[in-house]
């Protein structure tokens, strides 16, 4: 598994392990697969921001 701050790790349709904006104080991953890049950047501390399948958008914490 990768921590999802590199934005090279991440693909299309890749399921991952993401924070929502709503959970981030308690961590809660939700998981799903990866429908498009929202993090421009090539890393980022806190993870990359992406978009599930679901229209859910969160960081990156891991990567299945």
């Amino acid at each position: 598994m990768s921590s999802g701050q590199k934005r090279a790790d991440i693909k299309y349709g890749l399921d991952v392990g993401v924070v929502l904006k709503e959970d981030q104080a308690i961590g809660r991953l939700t998981y799903g697969k990866v429908q498009k890049i929202l993090t421009n950047s090539p890393t980022h501390p806190h993870g990359i921001k992406v978009c599930l399948n679901t229209g859910e958008v969160g960081r990156v914490k891991e990567i299945l």
